[in-house]
């Protein structure tokens, strides 16, 4: 216990719970969004001192009114918590109380829906970086509420990057390979190829990122990432979706939707099956993520209700995988594989089932399976529950980041992002 207790004295909680990412720590808060100001389609980037913002969404189910203020954490490429303080990263006041919020109006379920444009001009980040957003009450850093990542861009180095087949016979119809070459800019002075590292992720889901620490080739200062470990991923298949913009019509993907005398609304969805064995068909998707959106009412952020989703998953011969697990996989669940997303198995009905309280908005979704014993850095996987297939439209995106000698963080200094579909053209 001493040991322990030192270890806290040393590092606060909230330093310890800075390193866990999209994570939400409390049971009341829900359909935490964050994205670019205007575009609710997109990835939380922004470019250094430059006028970009993002716009801050999440819902409180005790719908009253409490003191929520905002900070940022500077980190590594890795995620790791960087060695400097917050003066050295943040101009003016080191946390912003989030002032615009209000109560939910006309939907059933009560909360209050909280706002913020980021950065406020008093509280504005100076480094380019991985950035945790900690938004915590009554600005006290213990009382964490939840994380969101964000970053921002200081643009020192030419990303050029293409989508291959790979070149093995196992994974050519089955992986998308990510080719990357970065040329630095005078500003940025290599003195070793490694001070460079280059992660690349697939419709930005981090638990999956690819990091590159090492070129396959490099001369002057043009370098470049094509070894097949770290830059080929499995290529899936298109997620599947659910439709909730309205809880008053059915939508194609619902097989019932009932509203109960307790003004709580029940949502089954169609049951789903494997699809390893389909045909592969393009049709237009999200790319895992959701968007709150409201077709019954005007304002899809206060005035959507929430709903109890059900998802069904019938495995092959109605049996139970054998020591894997299924999870529900995308935004809707952040991405993770604990019991937040882990899907049961009903042995009376031969189905896998999950039932999550989601927000009116369109959804996408996956089935992944792991196995429950799992070997270090082994991950999630497609091909038992949907299969891979190399014609799969994917998002990819490059991050360059450099840290210069003697520097204690990462920079980020290299942005692109390209899609696979011109791959089939």
């Amino acid at each position: 216990m001493k040991k322990i207790f030192s270890f806290l004295m040393l590092f606060p909680v909230s330093s310890v719970f800075a390193q866990i990412p999209d994570h939400v720590y409390k049971p009341n808060i829900h359909s935490v969004k964050l994205f670019r100001a205007g575009d609710i389609y997109s990835y939380p980037v922004l470019q250094l001192n430059s006028t970009d913002q993002l716009e801050l969404y999440f819902d409180d189910l005790d719908a009253d009114f409490k003191n929520y203020y905002y900070t940022y954490q500077l980190c590594n490429a890795d995620w790791s918590v960087a060695n400097l303080q917050p003066f050295d990263y943040i101009r003016g006041f080191q946390t912003t109380r989030i002032n615009t919020y209000r109560s939910s109006s006309i939907a059933f379920t009560r909360y209050t829906n909280y706002q913020a444009v980021i950065p406020d001009r008093n509280c504005i980040p100076t480094h380019s970086g991985n950035y945790l957003l900690k938004v915590f009450l009554n600005s006290d850093t213990s009382q964490l509420v939840f994380t969101k990542r964000f970053l921002i861009v200081d643009s020192k180095t030419s990303v050029a990057a293409q989508i291959l087949q790979p070149m093995s016979g196992q994974l050519f119809r089955t992986h998308q390979k990510v080719q990357v070459g970065v040329s630095t800019k005078p500003q940025v002075n290599i003195f070793n190829p490694q001070d460079l590292k280059v992660v690349i992720l697939q419709n930005n889901i981090w638990p999956t990122a690819l990091y590159n620490s090492r070129p396959s080739i490099f001369r002057g200062n043009y370098f470049e990432y094509y070894d097949d470990a770290t830059t080929t991923f499995e290529a899936g298949k298109e997620w599947r979706w659910i439709d909730l913009r309205s809880l008053r019509l059915m939508s194609d993907r619902m097989q019932k939707l009932i509203p109960d005398s307790n003004n709580q609304v029940y949502v089954f969805v169609k049951p789903d099956g494997e699809r390893k064995q389909q045909s592969y068909i393009y049709y237009r998707d999200l790319d895992g993520i959701y968007t709150i959106e409201n077709t019954d009412n005007t304002n899809p952020y206060w005035q959507s209700d929430y709903a109890h989703v059900t998802f069904t998953f019938v495995p092959p011969g109605n049996r139970a995988y054998e020591g894997k697990s299924v999870y529900l996989f995308g935004e809707l669940t952040n991405y993770s594989q604990d019991t937040s997303s882990k899907m049961e198995f009903d042995p009376e009905k031969e189905v896998y089932q999950k039932t999550l309280f989601l927000k009116q908005g369109y959804y996408n979704y996956a089935y992944v399976t792991l196995a429950d014993n799992k070997k270090a850095g082994e991950t999630y996987a497609f091909e038992n529950t949907e299969g891979n297939y190399s014609e799969t439209e994917n998002n990819y995106t490059v991050l360059v980041y450099f840290r210069p000698f003697g520097a204690r963080a990462d920079e980020l200094v290299g942005y692109a992002s390209l899609n696979s579909l011109p791959m089939k053209q």
